[in-house]
């Protein structure tokens, strides 16, 4: 027997295996355990109408009354989704407009239904340098990676932007590499159908002959499968890289090398992937000048946050303690809590706490800065600092002090009457204590949410 030969057959019958597997998807997508799991992920999810105006309260009653017809426009390939609502957002920190489409609530379920039945047949397929919206990977873990290979001495990273990437993605080019893995022509017509429905936008119906839209189920698989080819190019070249949707971040020794990379990824992945790099974002520099996923990565290998990321919380909590909202400190503070929560947990990797004790300071100036306005009157203030302890030669004179909120909330009786255990007291998340609860925690135990934080 020819071992050659074997195991050739072997993989040809492992892939005709896989073929046959993969031509009747739509009857995995339509199992009721399927539709139901995905039913309870978009209601979960909640989020706004779309251009039926259907909300998700209102699925059920229409699954019931449309079930049959439903099922069977999805079995036999004939479903046909209607456009998606266009939504305009700005960029976080970066200016400029992120378009956003939100698929109809029985869309986003069908799409929904079809991601669960494809991630687990693309995703094991992927790179092991890919990091966004996957089970088991995390912007954490793609921070952790890119330190490492900073500290192995690759001091010089190739930043690629790609510009509008959801926007400018090839209809052609994804559905041919769908179709190298999927091979139930009914799941791939609808699937083409999702991507062509076009948008309603300030009222008017807008085709689309390119572009994923931002905002459905099935949005980030694409993206992945779509960049998997230039993750595989990375790899055959030997390259050090990081990925985290359409962020790429390529490690080398050299500034000389990391221009050659530059130009030659370029002409990859506008020569074959026809996608566009955004040349004024992207470049090739020492590793602490460039920002990946919210973070600086220092030369000694170093995780701190960006300034960029300190400035966009600051700008979010200023606007949380405008002392002309006219709401009580505590929902004040419940506010504030409630958003640094989830930004602490995200940027609990930086390795400079004393950026976490500047901005806690920071914070509790501004809280001061509030109570003093919502006392307004000299002798409400007196009292007021006087029942924290402030002695009445020091609380009335500065009570009647014509400086400005912000100058006097850095003054000592203010201080000594609001100080940490006070704030501590009052329930104020202090980041740099919290940062360390965290730190505690397991990858898995803490919420992924690189993409509305950084």
């Amino acid at each position: 027997m020819n071992p050659v030969k074997d195991e050739e057959q072997q993989t040809l019958e492992a892939s005709m295996e896989e073929e046959a597997l993969t031509h009747k998807l739509m009857e995995k997508v339509i199992d009721p355990v399927n539709l139901n799991r995905a039913y309870k992920r978009v209601k979960a999810n909640k989020g706004a109408a779309g251009t039926d105006g259907m909300t998700v309260n209102e699925l059920y009653a229409w699954i019931v009354e449309n079930k049959e017809e439903f099922l069977h426009s999805l079995v036999t390939g004939m479903y046909q989704p209607k456009p998606v609502l266009g939504v305009e957002i700005p960029k976080a920190g970066k200016g400029g407009i992120r378009q956003l489409g939100i698929p109809c609530v029985v869309d986003r379920l069908v799409q929904q239904a079809i991601h669960q039945i494809l991630e687990p047949i693309l995703d094991p397929t992927f790179s092991d340098s890919s990091y966004g919206f996957r089970p088991g990977h995390s912007a954490h873990k793609a921070l952790r990676q890119a330190q490492r290979y900073v500290k192995e001495g690759r001091q010089i990273v190739v930043d690629i932007d790609l510009e509008s990437f959801f926007d400018r993605v090839n209809h052609d080019i994804l559905m041919s590499r769908l179709a190298r893995r999927i091979h139930d022509k009914r799941l791939l017509r609808i699937i083409r159908r999702f991507l062509e429905a076009g948008m309603m936008k300030h009222g008017t119906f807008e085709a689309r002959k390119e572009g994923v839209p931002q905002g459905g189920p099935l949005s980030p698989l694409m993206a992945n499968l779509l960049l998997d080819d230039f993750d595989k190019e990375l790899e055959r070249r030997g390259h050090a890289f990081c990925r985290y949707a359409d962020d790429s971040n390529i490690y080398v020794r050299s500034q000389r090398a990391g221009e050659r990379v530059m130009v030659s990824m370029r002409n990859f992945l506008e020569g074959v992937l026809r996608l566009k790099i955004n040349q004024h974002k992207s470049g090739c520099s020492p590793v602490d000048e460039r920002q990946f996923l919210g973070y600086e990565i220092k030369r000694d290998g170093k995780l701190v946050i960006a300034k960029q990321s300190i400035l966009r919380v600051q700008e979010k909590l200023r606007k949380l303690t405008r002392r002309t909202r006219g709401i009580s400190l505590e929902k004040v503070i419940t506010e504030v809590n409630k958003h640094l929560q989830g930004w602490i947990n995200y940027f609990r990797l930086t390795d400079w706490p004393s950026d976490l004790r500047n901005l806690d300071a920071w914070l509790r100036r501004k809280l001061r800065c509030y109570r003093l306005k919502q006392r307004k009157r000299s002798r409400s203030i007196a009292r007021f600092l006087m029942s924290l302890g402030v002695q009445e030669h020091s609380a009335w004179p500065l009570a009647a002090s014509t400086k400005g909120w912000w100058r006097l909330s850095k003054s000592i009786p203010v201080h000594h009457a609001m100080n940490a255990a006070w704030f501590d007291k009052m329930g104020v998340i202090n980041l740099s204590r919290h940062r360390v609860c965290v730190n505690q925690l397991t990858e898995t135990a803490v919420c992924d949410i690189a993409r509305t934080v950084v």
